[in-house]
């Protein structure tokens, strides 16, 4: 499966990064089929190849997360941006135990309509 992916080309404190179409299992900075533009942070400047992303993604090539975000903020792509901050542990424990907590109340009430 292809995947328009970031590829980091900029050196310490000074990245940028290569927006390029690349087999999903190939390693990052192995081979890739096409580039597709670049992307700064630190200046937040991008320029993207929209008719060649256009015809990557009718072909089935899949966005990360962050290109997803970057294709929606240049327009190439309509819809809204996906989160792509770490969820802390903390975060993920209480969810766990929140929905441990549902399913024991589920469970309780299964066994009060099946004894009653």
């Amino acid at each position: 499966m292809l995947k328009i992916k970031l590829k980091l080309v900029g050196k310490k404190h000074q990245r940028s990064f290569r927006i390029i179409v690349q087999e999903a299992r190939e390693k990052l900075q192995g081979k890739f089929v096409e580039d597709l533009g670049w992307w700064n942070p630190h200046f937040d400047k991008f320029e993207i190849k929209k008719d060649r992303v256009l015809y990557w993604l009718e072909k089935g090539a899949q966005p990360t997360d962050t290109c997803h975000n970057l294709l929606v903020k240049a327009g190439i792509i309509k819809g809204e941006k996906k989160p792509v901050h770490k969820v802390k542990r903390k975060k993920k424990k209480e969810e766990a135990e929140a929905v441990a907590e549902e399913t024991e109340e589920k469970k309780e009430e299964k066994e009060e309509q099946t004894s009653s």
